[in-house]
């Protein structure tokens, strides 16, 4: 028998277009383990409902490789001391992975080479973050200029084929029980919502793949509904690993129609990741230096407003009804995750990273990268980003992407009213257990104008 190999998984569970197990899989038996690592990351280890999908889908992977004649290892621990470990325990040279590049994963692969021969591959992205440069040799800053330069490198590889088999080491290690990490919730179990809608795993990911592929040439006109709901519903899956961006490009290129559309959120993907590989702190810090004077609402008030939109009760419609979506599924619709971050920071003057924060805690696909941009775009405060003194206006976004069922079926205590008055209910049609608008439109906007303006007078 060869010498085993570890192949350690984070963000990529999945066998096919998977390099580090086509690799591992070529040099003899391989020993797949996935370290559940709370230490490393601090306090960006993964909310409720990204443990919640964890757990399934390593269930999921675990059942894959049990067909190919493998199994998933389970430990808990640092990363660079279990691997290290691992290795001593079972006589492994080499340790084969995926780059990763959140700031803390960056940090492990370092301390993991340190004790292990470690052998990283690309095979998150379209293309590794980092090597899509501009004339002068550096990353690019704006979205638009990255996602021409990537266009021009497309498309990207052919996806690897899957091995046929996956060697067995002569014994295998020890492994944890996935029940005893203890990632689902109970008391209460508040995932029922994402159960019905999710099934987290590659073969889920291949089943909404090839759904989408039916849709792709309309998305440019139904993405932006949400009683439509025109979007990939892929987000989770890309954000887990459990199928490549390259699967998703070459399933979808030929879809004709507004699929280019979707082929630039598939490059917004990569080009979050170079933000964040530029700008390690992104998470928690305005790219703008502006946005440290600007006086955030803080405070009783501030904190009530914060559990209001956090329950999805802050008396707009549009905005209880993703809020509420959130909560039951661990997703939301994109147009009404704008639309909420949006309201957050602008009519409730408060700090963009509250909601990041309970965005990483809720969403089944809270990525680093993605979440940090999305959330400092609307604010403002990032690199590339919409002013912030552009402040949408959820009624008429409501009126105008026709939210109107959207919104009967997460905010039920409306469902009665007429297309006309849902979006924005006057009080005499308002039910008594639908509450009072937190801030009026104009107020919110006024006062957040006013925000912007005393940074303006103070500089």
């Amino acid at each position: 028998m060869h010498t085993p190999v570890i192949v350690w998984l984070r963000r990529d569970l999945r066998l096919s277009d998977q390099p580090a197990i086509v690799e591992a899989a070529s040099k003899g038996p391989v020993i797949p383990v996935y370290v559940l690592d709370d230490d490393t990351p601090k306090h960006r280890r993964m909310g409720g409902a990204s443990r919640w999908w964890l757990h399934h889908s390593l269930a999921s992977l675990d059942e894959a490789l049990r067909e190919k004649g493998s199994r998933l290892i389970l430990r808990r621990g640092k990363c660079e001391d279990v691997l290290a470990d691992l290795a001593s325990e079972t006589g492994a040279r080499e340790v084969h992975a995926l780059h990763h590049y959140e700031p803390w994963w960056r940090n492990a692969e370092k301390a993991v080479a340190k004790v292990v021969d470690l052998h990283l591959h690309h095979g998150n992205y379209l293309a590794p973050p980092g090597s899509v440069l501009n004339g002068s040799g550096n990353p690019y800053r704006i979205y638009t200029p990255f996602w021409r330069s990537l266009n021009d490198r497309m498309p990207p590889h052919d996806p690897l084929r899957r091995p046929q088999k996956i060697d067995a080491p002569a014994k295998w290690p020890k492994s944890d029980r996935l029940e005893d990490w203890n990632l689902l919730p109970t008391r209460p179990d508040w995932a029922g919502g994402m159960r019905d809608m999710w099934q987290p795993g590659e073969e889920g990911a291949k089943k909404r793949l090839h759904a989408f592929v039916e849709e792709a040439a309309r998305y440019e006109a139904q993405r932006n509904l949400p009683s439509v709901d025109g979007t990939s519903f892929l987000s989770p899956h890309l954000h887990f690993g459990e199928i490549s961006p390259a699967q998703a490009w070459h399933a979808v290129a030929d879809a004709g129609g507004s699929v280019g559309t979707f082929l630039g959120e598939l490059g917004w993907r990569d080009y979050a990741q170079n933000v964040i590989l530029m700008l390690p702190d992104y998470g928690s810090r305005s790219a703008k230096e502006d946005f440290a004077h600007l006086h955030w609402r803080t405070g009783k008030g501030a904190e009530t407003d914060l559990k209001a939109w956090q329950r999805g009760m802050t008396g707009y419609p549009i905005v209880d009804a993703g809020m509420r979506q959130l909560w039951h599924t661990g997703w939301m619709h994109n147009r009404v995750r704008m639309i909420a971050a949006s309201f957050l920071i602008k009519h409730l003057l408060i700090d963009w990273s509250e909601g990041e924060q309970w965005f990483w805690d809720t969403l089944v696909d809270a990525d680093y990268g993605s979440n940090s941009v999305n959330w400092q775009w609307s604010a403002g405060s990032g690199v590339d980003a919409q002013m912030f003194v552009r402040i949408m206006a959820p009624l008429s976004q409501s009126e105008k992407f026709d939210a109107a069922a959207y919104i009967r079926e997460w905010v039920p205590e409306l469902a009665d009213l007429s297309d006309e008055d849902i979006h924005d209910p006057a009080p005499s049609v308002r039910p008594k257990a639908y509450p009072a608008k937190l801030v009026e439109h104009r107020d919110g906007r006024e006062r957040a104008l006013a925000a912007w303006q005393g940074i303006k007078t103070n500089n």
